[in-house]
């Protein structure tokens, strides 16, 4: 189990164990005031099926479904025994409180129609509240209004978070749509070059080989139809990756990474560049080229803003005969807030581009301190050669 992880076990044990003081608080204070107004034993019931409740809340994240409706199943017995018994009514503020963190967790976590499905049960089980009114002389009886406004809350603190993951996953998706179109343009770009390049020289040799056309022309005049059939081809995939009204321009050339390293130099922090040669970055393939320099790029915008204060940061770049790979490290101190807010979208982007080179790249803090973000891509075999 990583740092993070444990961080956030220990503090999901810790907002139990407080739930946990909280509902033994709530039963207890209740069961005063059952003893004070009913008197005699009255208040052992309302006990016995609050303290079931608050259990079922304490145990909810083992299965998040069932336990929602366990409790909503239990709080409807409750309600008929007071109901049809004679007992205080029900569902009291102790067992209100375990519903409302069912109803919320459930709505907050589960697939839509479970969720649904929760909520209606606890509205079913504020409605029923009703049946343990004596009178309505008074208006709505205090019971039900208490439940409702647990209900309520319930609902609202589920639903909030629910919609912003939701709003994140389409955030998210429109990272990667957009990360998609700008490499889409690159490839064609690229390949395009390339491959007209083929259709060129091959008609070029065409020409040359007139004087010797039998042992040229044929072969070369195949080159040029696998060509013109590539660059056909291409042009087809590419258009489906772009929408029908994308039609902007093609992104210049990647700036060199001295260059890129100079402006985010300042404010007393220093960046050290390491590179396998003088000129390595001429040797790389262009797709490999654009996506070293947006991993660079991206990684230096996020240690400007999660980590002021870091005062150096170090960009590796390392070539084999299989890959490129290229590290960013900070040597920021170590903070536990520090990791959320590193999981950004431009960390979508940097991974799409990099997976879709077939790479893999891996952020998270440092072995000592600071934040780490590792890409490796790999180099196509003619490259190699």
């Amino acid at each position: 189990m990583n740092v993070p992880e444990w961080l956030a076990g220990r503090a999901r044990n810790a907002a139990d164990a407080g739930l946990a003081v909280v509902f033994a608080a709530a039963l207890a204070f209740w069961a005063s005031r059952i003893a004070e107004s009913w008197g005699g034993g009255y208040w052992g019931f309302d006990c016995a099926a609050g303290a079931v409740v608050c259990l079922i809340a304490l145990l909810r994240r083992r299965d998040r479904a069932w336990a929602a409706f366990a409790g909503l199943a239990v709080a409807a017995v409750a309600i008929l025994a007071a109901r049809f018994g004679d007992l205080p009514a029900e569902p009291g503020p102790a067992m209100t409180l375990g519903l409302s963190v069912l109803v919320g967790s459930a709505v907050r976590a589960l697939p839509a129609r479970s969720a649904c499905a929760v909520a209606a049960g606890g509205l079913a089980i504020v409605a029923g509240s009703l049946l343990c009114a004596r009178t309505f002389a008074f208006g709505i009886p205090s019971v039900t209004m208490l439940s409702g406004a647990g209900w309520l809350a319930a609902v609202a603190a589920g639903l909030l978070p629910r919609l912003l993951a939701t709003r994140r996953r389409a955030m998210a998706g429109r990272v990667r749509r957009d990360e998609r179109l700008a490499l889409a343009r690159e490839l064609h770009d690229v390949v395009a070059h390339h491959v007209t390049g083929i259709v060129l020289q091959a008609q070029a040799a065409q020409l040359v080989a007139r004087k010797r056309p039998e042992t040229l022309e044929s072969s070369l005049a195949g080159i040029e139809a696998a060509g013109a059939d590539a660059l056909a081809a291409m042009r087809r995939v590419v258009g489906l990756l772009r929408d029908a009204g994308d039609a902007d321009p093609a992104p210049p050339a990647s700036e060199r990474l001295s260059e890129l390293v100079g402006r985010f130099e300042g404010g007393g922090r220093t960046v050290r560049l390491r590179l396998p040669g003088d000129d390595a970055e001429s040797a790389w393939p262009p797709e490999v080229a654009s996506t070293v320099y947006r991993v660079v790029r991206e990684s230096l915008t996020n240690v400007s803003r999660h980590a002021a204060q870091a005062r150096s940061v170090t960009i590796s770049v390392g070539q084999d005969r299989e890959a490129v790979t290229v590290e960013v490290a900070d040597d920021a101190p170590r903070a536990p807030v520090r990791s959320p807010h590193r999981r950004g979208y431009g960390l979508v982007g940097m991974r799409e581009r990099v997976e879709a080179l077939g790479g893999t790249l891996r952020a998270g803090p440092g072995e000592e301190a600071g934040w780490s973000v590792l890409a490796t891509l790999p180099v196509p075999a003619r490259e190699r050669r």
